[in-house]
C-alpha cells in the first residue's frame, strides 16, 4: 500500500520549488527567516521530470531582490511562487543577475571590500558555469561565499 503524506498549503507566503536536490537547507540558512514563521521543508522529492528536487514553503515570508539573487546563486533553476489568500499570485523562475551587489564576499584578502568594509560588487562573466569578477580588485573568484 502506498503511503502519501499531505502538507497543509500555506495561506500567505512563499514557496521555493525546484531547488537543486540537497540544497534547501543552504537556501533556508541564507534567508533571514523569523523563528515564528511556519516552514515546510521537503528534501529529495521526485519531480515530474524524474529527477530529485527540494521544496521550501515559508508562511508569511516576502522575498527581497537580494534574497532571490541568493537563491539563484545556490540553485539557478529554482522557481518562486508567491501565495496570497491561498492562491498563487505570482510565479517566476530565478535567474542569475548580471551584477551581484552586496551578497557575495570577495575572496581576495587585499580587496578594498575586505580592508575598508565597502559593499562588494561583482560582474557575472559567465552564467552556465558561474564565473564572477570583483568590480573593485578585478579578481575572479572560485568559491562563492554568500552573505546572510
Amino acid at each position: 500500500m502506498k503511503v502519501e503524506l499531505k502538507v497543509k498549503p500555506i495561506e500567505n507566503g512563499t514557496v521555493i520549488d525546484h531547488i537543486e536536490s540537497s540544497k534547501a537547507l543552504k537556501v533556508y540558512d541564507l534567508l533571514k527567516i523569523n523563528e515564528s514563521m511556519p516552514v515546510t521543508l521537503a528534501l529529495n522529492v521526485s519531480s515530474k521530470k524524474g529527477s530529485l528536487k527540494d521544496i521550501l514553503k515559508i508562511e508569511g515570508l516576502a522575498l527581497s531582490k537580494a534574497d532571490v539573487n541568493k537563491i539563484a546563486l545556490v540553485s539557478p533553476n529554482a522557481t518562486i511562487n508567491i501565495i496570497k489568500d491561498g492562491k498563487v499570485v505570482s510565479k517566476f523562475k530565478v535567474g542569475i543577475p548580471n551584477k551581484i551587489d552586496g551578497i557575495v564576499k570577495c575572496t581576495n584578502p587585499n580587496c578594498i571590500t575586505n580592508k575598508e568594509g565597502i559593499k562588494s560588487k561583482f560582474t557575472v562573466e559567465q552564467k552556465d558555469t558561474l564565473k564572477i569578477r570583483c568590480d573593485y580588485c578585478e579578481k575572479f573568484i572560485n568559491s562563492i561565499i554568500i552573505s546572510r
